[in-house]
């Protein structure tokens, strides 16, 4: 059996109720989230709940992407996103190996490629 260690958040931002400056669906401190770095990230709701894992090789933008495109598989649910865990992985191996273990192992809800348990 292999044995994955998945890595501890390099950033984690959270949504404001009422936020004062610029923001995307209440998150106003995407600033924190490396631009030019790949890595994984994963969405929660207010209960913890994983909703979604997903990769990229810029961070940033991929992630602001899913707030703004009308493709994404979260577009019916950004509303429910009230958290936002960025791991920075730079090999693009391992952000594979971690998006498809994470996707499975915590039944993130709006995946619907690399999904084993349903």
């Amino acid at each position: 059996m292999i044995d994955i260690t998945i890595p501890k958040p390099d950033v984690t931002i959270t949504k404001q109720d009422a936020p004062e400056l610029s923001h995307i669906y209440g998150f106003t401190d995407f600033h924190l989230i490396p631009r030019d770095r790949g890595g994984i990230f994963m969405f929660y709701n207010s209960k913890g709940e994983l909703l979604f894992v997903g990769k990229a090789r810029k961070l940033r933008p991929r992630i602001k992407k899913h707030f703004e495109d009308s493709v994404s598989p979260i577009k019916e649910h950004r509303n429910e996103v009230t958290s936002i865990e960025v791991c920075v992985i730079e090999d693009a191996v391992h952000r594979e190996i971690y998006e498809t273990y994470i996707i499975n192992e915590f039944k993130a809800k709006y995946n619907v490629d690399k999904v084993f348990f349903r």
